[in-house]
């Protein structure tokens, strides 16, 4: 056989390897992760539950749900060992103290004014309007007035038509 015939098996076969190995090295990082739990570590199961440990043991692992809530749990359940800021942010809804770097969603923040501005400006509608929403302005409107008095006015009896 030559060397152009083996090679996809060779490619195939190196592959399968690359892919097991991944597997095997993250499979060893969640049993070092585990492993390293300790009392008092804040958890998340790979159901979704977060709670404290109590106490490891070999195959299992005894977590406090809440105030009088203890349940028993085989180790390969816990999905992720948290971490004490990460827990308390999401249990207890304690924020870090990060407000320094925390950028902000608008540009007031920007200006050097700590006061509000102004009300003296007439605020900006940037809204679409028709032209039978339009507003005439009052020194047109004292002309459209002055401009139907002049004309004569119609009522319904008299038509001119024949």
């Amino acid at each position: 056989m030559s060397l152009v015939t083996l090679l996809p098996f060779i490619v195939l076969i190196g592959a399968m390897f690359l892919m097991t190995r991944s597997a095997k090295k993250k499979q060893q990082q969640a049993a070092d992760m585990r492993n390293q739990m300790q009392p008092g570590s804040g958890i998340r199961t790979i159901g979704g539950l977060y709670a404290t440990v109590k106490e490891v043991s070999d195959d299992t692992v005894l977590v406090d749900a809440g105030p009088g809530v203890e349940l028993l749990f085989a180790k390969n359940a816990i999905g992720a060992v948290l971490s004490d800021d990460e827990y308390n942010r999401i249990v207890h809804g304690i924020e870090h103290d990060l407000k320094s770097d925390v950028v902000p969603d608008d540009a007031s923040s920007l200006t050097e004014a700590d006061e509000p501005a102004a009300s003296d400006e007439k605020s900006v509608d940037l809204g679409k309007k028709d032209a039978d929403d339009e507003v005439e302005e009052p020194s047109d409107a004292v002309a459209a007035e002055a401009k139907a008095d002049d004309e004569p006015k119609k009522t319904d009896g008299d038509t001119d038509a024949k």
